[in-house]
């Protein structure tokens, strides 16, 4: 075997351990959106959401399906997460972000999970 033969499978594996990593990785990442998500002291969606394995669901809020068709863009999903009141002041969802009940970094992670919805 010369270096270059060597070197390519070496690329060969090193891709595959990287593309693992990014499956695991991204698995956490919605499992942590999703526990967030039903969590009653973060991001309480069940409170008026709707969701596919929620308990107790409320109804004053659309219920969260199709997430990707109806936000396909993942900022204005984060926006409306963040401040619903800058585009609707009558909203009756709470500006979760913008009054610091969860952060950024939390509102990514429950996109996440609900792009798989």
């Amino acid at each position: 075997m010369d270096n270059l033969e060597v070197m390519r499978i070496l690329s060969v594996i090193l891709t595959v351990i990287l593309l693992s990593f990014h499956t695991f990785a991204g698995a956490d990442v919605v499992s942590e959106g999703k526990k967030l998500t039903f969590d009653r002291q973060k991001g309480n969606c069940l409170a008026c959401h709707a969701i596919e394995d929620g308990e107790l669901a409320g109804n004053n809020g659309p219920p969260l399906i199709a997430m990707k068709a109806r936000f396909p863009n993942k900022e204005d999903l984060f926006n409306q997460i963040w401040d619903p009141t800058a585009k609707n002041p009558n909203s009756y969802m709470p500006p979760f972000g913008k009054h610091g009940v969860i952060t950024k970094e939390e509102i990514n992670k429950i996109i996440e999970y609900l792009y798989t919805l």
